[in-house]
């Protein structure tokens, strides 16, 4: 099942449409004609239909859409008109279930506006639904009903709020975890590369030093009269030798440092987050050597799925590792669809800056689709 079938048949959404159906039903069937006013003769029905299916329309659009994917003015825009549908219901036929649409529309409210424009918003709504009641359904204590209706309103986009306050913690932890886990898997690399290195250091100054203390004894023994034709002896003095070599061996190659794979650290980072996907591509020889180069690419690899997610709407994101002789690069783009002239914040900044710490450089642009492409480079030595 497709991402958007599945919001569109989430339980909240499907709650949504039993009212909207409900609703739906006594417009159509149990509506009466407003008087006061507009008392003009009974609204036509397909202008009742269609209204109705404009709001319906407006609600599954915004409420299937992915977070992030419109632009926040289309989303108020989609609110707005529901609102407007609402009324005009309201001022075209009387039925007591109509003010449900409201309590919908401000559900909606608290999604795409910060807690002062709700407040607004919600306010001129119900003196609206004040003046309906009063002035249009002529209904015996308009203050009631509103009141009424208001506290179903605020309940419920007290509930949402609430529902979107856990959804943005969840994602900060999961967003904080995930970089604990590449932080953690990069100092486990890092662990295990100074580990290496103290065995090899152990090898050659401990055991070195005995076997070559014992390769000299045995040759002493061996130019000795009295033992210089000893097979054992002669045995004993070939073994320290090959035993020697092959230690330094071990220790020459526990010394060769072949960098810090950052494969494991760069994954898991795009784990908390379900759109993007990161697409990963590290070369065989692009490997860091120092702790501080693989922390910048770690932090600007994070930056760029960051970015991707709070601003270009992206679906994709590929993040390119490769060596060019003595330079790694990193390449970093998304399938946004953002546009304009880019701003560097405080993230690229701090990329850019830490970049340049290790000998560095970013360059950023657009791509044609208006996605954002970041581009990374670093000498291999640290």
């Amino acid at each position: 099942m497709s991402p958007r079938l599945q919001r569109l048949c989430s339980p909240l959404n499907f709650a949504g449409y039993l009212a909207w159906a409900a609703i739906s039903y006594e417009l159509i069937f149990h509506r009466s004609p407003v008087p006061g006013l507009l008392a003009t003769g009974a609204a036509p029905v397909p202008l009742l239909v269609l209204l109705d299916l404009v709001f319906l329309a407006a609600f599954v659009t915004i409420t299937t859409c992915p977070d992030r994917a419109a632009p926040l003015w289309w989303e108020r825009a989609l609110v707005l008109l529901q609102l407007v549908v609402a009324f005009a219901l309201m001022l075209n036929a009387r039925a007591g279930s109509l003010p449900v649409l409201l309590i919908l529309c401000m559900i909606q409210v608290v999604h795409v506006w910060r807690p002062g424009g709700a407040l607004a918003i919600m306010t001129a709504a119900n003196i609206g639904m004040y003046l309906v009641y009063r002035d249009v359904w002529q209904t015996g204590a308009p203050l009631v009903g509103t009141l009424m209706n208001l506290s179903f309103q605020a309940f419920a986009a007290l509930t949402s709020w609430f529902a979107i306050t856990a959804q943005r913690t969840r994602d900060q932890l999961a967003a904080a975890n995930a970089d604990l886990l590449a932080t953690r898997s990069l100092l486990a690399e890092t662990a295990r590369d100074g580990e290496r290195l103290r065995l090899a250091r152990e090898l050659h100054d401990v055991a070195g030093h005995k076997l070559t203390a014992l390769k000299l004894n045995l040759s002493a023994l061996a130019r000795d009269r009295r033992s210089r034709d000893d097979g054992q002896v002669l045995l004993c003095a070939r073994l320290a030798d090959e035993l020697l070599a092959d230690i330094r061996g071990v220790v020459a190659q526990m010394r060769s440092n072949d960098g810090l794979d950052l494969g494991d650290a760069l994954a898991v980072l795009a784990t908390p987050f379900p759109r993007p996907r990161m697409h990963l591509d590290i070369a065989d020889g692009a490997r860091v050597r120092s702790i501080a180069q693989a922390e910048a690419l770690l932090r600007a690899v994070q930056e760029g799925l960051t970015n991707a997610v709070r601003h270009s709407q992206a679906q994709n994101l590929w993040v390119v590792l490769r060596r060019d002789r003595d330079a790694l690069r990193l390449d970093i783009r998304d399938d946004g669809r953002g546009g304009g002239e880019l701003q560097a914040g405080n993230g690229l900044t701090g990329m850019r800056e830490r970049l340049e710490a290790v000998g560095g450089g970013l360059a950023v642009d657009r791509t044609d689709t208006g996605g954002v492409h970041l581009r990374a480079w670093l000498p291999v030595a640290a």
